[in-house]
Order: C-alpha cells, then sequence, then structure tokens
C-alpha cells in the first residue's frame, strides 16, 4: 500500500546464478538504490541523541506528532509536481506507510452504530491486499465485499486506486450511491510511473514514501484530507494504534523530500543530474520495452498497452510505466500462470489474489538490475 507496500516473501538476496529463484511477487522499490548512491551525503540524514524524544511535535496541531517541516516538504513536493492540492486547507495526516492510512480511513468513514458493517469494494483487478486489511480483525465496523462493478448498494466504501496496481489502468470511481464513501489510493499518481494530466482533489487522498524515492523500510506514508471529523477519526485510531509515526522516520522522509524537490527547483550544481522521477522514467522506459520485446518473443503472453498523455510536470507527452506488469498467459494448456511461472524459477503474484482469473499474473517492474535482466532472460525462453 501504498496501500501497495508488498511484504510477501521478504528476502532481500539477489539471484547470484542462472538456477537462482528470481522473487518479483513484491513491490520492493530497490531500483532506486542507484539513484540514492549517487546522492551521496546530501540525502544523509544526522540525528543527535537528544532530538525528537517527545511524543508531540505541536500539541496545537490536530495531527499532534507531525514534524512541521515534513508537512513543508510534502506540500511542497505536490505543489511541485500538481499531482494533488494539498494546500495549508487541506489537513495532511502521517501514517506508518499508507497501509496503517488504510485502516484509519475505514475506521473514520464506518459508522460507529450502524446495523450492519460497511461494505469495502473495490473493481477487479485490485489491489490484493485491500481484502486481508479490511477484514484482519474481523471488525463490526467494515466488512470486504469484493469487486465494485457486482457490488449491489446503498452504503460501501469504494477504493480507487489509480494508476491502479496491479494492472496500471487509470480510474476513476465506479459507484455513485449518495451514501457511499471513497477513498483514492495515488500511491503511483507520480511523474515516473504516469502522465499527471491534473491535480488531483478527493475527500481522501493516499500516498507513500516508498514508491515516490524507493524508501519503502523508512514506513512513512501520508493522507490528504478535505474534512476535519473525518481527519480527527483518523487521527483517534492513529492514536491508539500506535501513538502517531517515529520522529526518526519522519526526518528521513522530510531530508528525502527536499533533496527531490531541490532536484527540480535548486540544484546547486547544473553539472549533478539529481532529478529523480527522470531517474525512475528513464528505468522504467528501459524496462518496459525490454518486457514488450521478450513477451512478443515469446507468443504466449499479453501485457496491458495504454494510451501516451500529456504530462504537466514533464511538459510533454509520455507513457504510463506502471510499476507492475500485468501480465496474461494465453496457451491454453496453462490455466494457473503463478504456479507456470514458479517451475520456471520465477515467483509472481496470481490473478486470483486481485479478483481475476488464475491466467493472469503480477510481475514488479521495480527490483534491482540483475534480478530483473534474469527474470527477461527466462521469460523470453517461454514459449
Amino acid at each position: 500500500m501504498s496501500l501497495n507496500g508488498d511484504v510477501s516473501n521478504l528476502s532481500s538476496q539477489r539471484p547470484t546464478s542462472k538456477d537462482a529463484i528470481v522473487n518479483l511477487d513484491r513491490g520492493d522499490p530497490t531500483m532506486y538504490e542507484a539513484f540514492w548512491k549517487s546522492a551521496g551525503a546530501d540525502a544523509d540524514t544526522f540525528i543527535p541523541g537528544w532530538t525528537s524524544m517527545s511524543y508531540f511535535s505541536d500539541a496545537t496541531k490536530l495531527c499532534f506528532y507531525l514534524n512541521a517541516q515534513l508537512t513543508h516538504q510534502i506540500r511542497r513536493l505536490h505543489n511541485l509536481v500538481g499531482n494533488a492540492i494539498a494546500g495549508d486547507d487541506r489537513f495532511i495526516i502521517v501514517g506508518t506507510g499508507s497501509s496503517q492510512l488504510f485502516q484509519a480511513s475505514l475506521y473514520a468513514l464506518s459508522p460507529p452504530d450502524a446495523a450492519e458493517p460497511m461494505s469495502v469494494v473495490s473493481l477487479a483487478p485490485y489491489y490484493s491486499t485491500y481484502a486481508p486489511m479490511t477484514d484482519l480483525l474481523q471488525s463490526r465496523l467494515h466488512k470486504w465485499a469484493g469487486d465494485a462493478s457486482k457490488f449491489a448498494g446503498d452504503r460501501y466504501i469504494e477504493i480507487v486506486c489509480t494508476p491502479n496496481n496491479p494492472d496500471g489502468s487509470i480510474r476513476e470511481a465506479v459507484l455513485c450511491s449518495g451514501d457511499g464513501k471513497t477513498i483514492h489510493d495515488l500511491a503511483y499518481y507520480w511523474p515516473q510511473y504516469t502522465p499527471i494530466t491534473h491535480a488531483a482533489d478527493h475527500d481522501i487522498m493516499l500516498f507513500t514514501l516508498s514508491k515516490i524515492t524507493g524508501h519503502a523500510g523508512s514506513r512513512i506514508g501520508w493522507a490528504v484530507v478535505k474534512d476535519r471529523e473525518v481527519a480527527k477519526r483518523m487521527m483517534y485510531y492513529i492514536t491508539l494504534n500506535s501513538i502517531g509515526v517515529a520522529k526518526e522516520a519522519q526526518l528521513r522522509a522530510e531530508k528525502i523530500l527536499q533533496v527531490v524537490s531541490d532536484g527540480y527547483e535548486n540544484t546547486p550544481n547544473p553539472d549533478v543530474e539529481m532529478k529523480l522521477f527522470h531517474f525512475g522514467r528513464e528505468k522504467l522506459a528501459v524496462r518496459w520495452r525490454k518486457l514488450v520485446e521478450a513477451v512478443k518473443a515469446s507468443g504466449i503472453f499479453t501485457v496491458p498497452s495504454f494510451e501516451p498523455a500529456f504530462c504537466n510536470f514533464i511538459g510533454e507527452v509520455t507513457e504510463n510505466l506502471p510499476a507492475f506488469a500485468w501480465i496474461k498467459c494465453e496457451k491454453n494448456e496453462v490455466e494457473d500462470l503463478e504456479r507456470y511461472l514458479k517451475e520456471k524459477g520465477v515467483i509472481a503474484r496470481g490473478g486470483i489474489q486481485f479478483g481475476m482469473e488464475a491466467r493472469y499474473a503480477r510481475i514488479s517492474m521495480l527490483d534491482r538490475d540483475p534480478t530483473f535482466d534474469l527474470f527477461l532472460e527466462r521469460l523470453s525462453a517461454m514459449s
């Protein structure tokens, strides 16, 4: 989470031989390591032992633990990129990754005194972790109800993930009941993945540091919230759940976001390229070109295609370059693509977990170069 920071199969080992297992099930964004190594000391964070010891950053603020400079850097980045309206009239709620914020949002939008739990839905294929996170505590507040296109009812919370995990599609809400609520998961609405066509302006918008900069281990996400009462209920959940978010993680996120924005607004040395979004686009463009070539060479796989659009941030027409490849196997005798790939030494996440048939599987595009190159080699050999 987003909501989209997958945590299954957490081995961090790199493939070291042709016989190694290639694990592209998770969404671990280690592709960005090369960029941050090049940043050097400019991206380092020093924390004196006596600082940031209190629970509070500002006890007068709704999000009492949130560092003021992190708030500033979040608003600054959204203003720079133009992907979301996040001005001073919006509440910024920081969470331990967007997974915690997702659960806080469900809590905030579910009436505590309702006779039945709120139904939580998302259009299939939907992110595989929405369902287990919704039902983890078997709460009387909310329950997973599956594919939004098949839902019949007036009381619901619809999750709109755009660009979508797993298939990269651009989405809008499909339900429109007056009693319905919507959460927009915008983990991938950044210029390395998709054209920025407008500034999103929704009631609840979720973002995560992991998919912007690759710092998944820092566990920082934020919600941009319009309504004060909804923000207060989200804060109540987070306060009881974790009493806020680690100051150390906030300080690192603040520094990292500052480096990203400085790379576009205030690069001290014009000979040094510190443009994170351009780095990500160039990496993903090469990977997607190679993947499409490998898919064509196999003759048995297909991946979605996307229409280019004008990106307001880049200033030109750009392509969708999703963080995941949504692969379908057209070979009749292969009914379970996840199992088929596993037999070939590639671990992927099968379509059933996303509310689709087993002929589909999701592949991460964000791993290190050696892992991804070995995957392409194996994919090209399948026929």
